[in-house]
């Protein structure tokens, strides 16, 4: 009844989410070097400044331009540490928009896995232009464990 660890390492994402400091959408991102977790980001405002909770989301053509995205921050603090991204797996709840989807693919990305679609395709298309390729997320199916009988209590 193991889970895989697909879903263990977007289950995780969906957690790093959770400390996204932007009220009008979640992103958390895992990245993952032979099948170990190398860095986790979400998205927020960058490091000093005011954060979207705080004082409200700053909107432009429809998306909030306060906050780092986490597939930018995932990839950003894999870097000030030290840490090769080259021939890595991203795992993100939603799909990387264009300019991440830059970075991923000059990170040495190998692979993307998100759990969401964006509104635009056009991250998923450069991606895919690159070699990359992107996988939508399909949950696997509840694993229940088989019913004890009363007498096996």
């Amino acid at each position: 009844m193991r889970m895989s660890r697909e879903t263990m390492f977007m289950r995780i994402a969906g957690i790093v989410s959770e400390r996204s400091t932007c009220s009008r959408l979640k992103v958390g991102a895992v990245l993952v070097k032979d099948s170990r977790i190398i860095a986790t980001g979400y998205n927020g405002a960058p490091k000093g400044l005011p954060h979207c909770d705080e004082v409200g989301c700053e909107i432009e053509n429809g998306a909030c331009i306060r906050t780092s995205h986490a597939e930018a921050n995932v990839i950003a603090f894999a870097a000030r540490n030290g840490i090769s991204t080259e021939g890595s797996t991203l795992y993100s709840t939603h799909m990387p928009c264009y300019a991440c989807s830059k970075l991923i693919v000059n990170a040495g990305i190998k692979l993307v896995i998100y759990g969401t679609a964006y509104r635009l395709k056009t991250g998923a298309e450069l991606l895919d232009k690159c070699g990359v390729p992107a996988k939508l997320y399909l949950p696997e199916p509840m694993k229940v464990p088989p019913r004890m009988h009363d007498d096996e209590l």
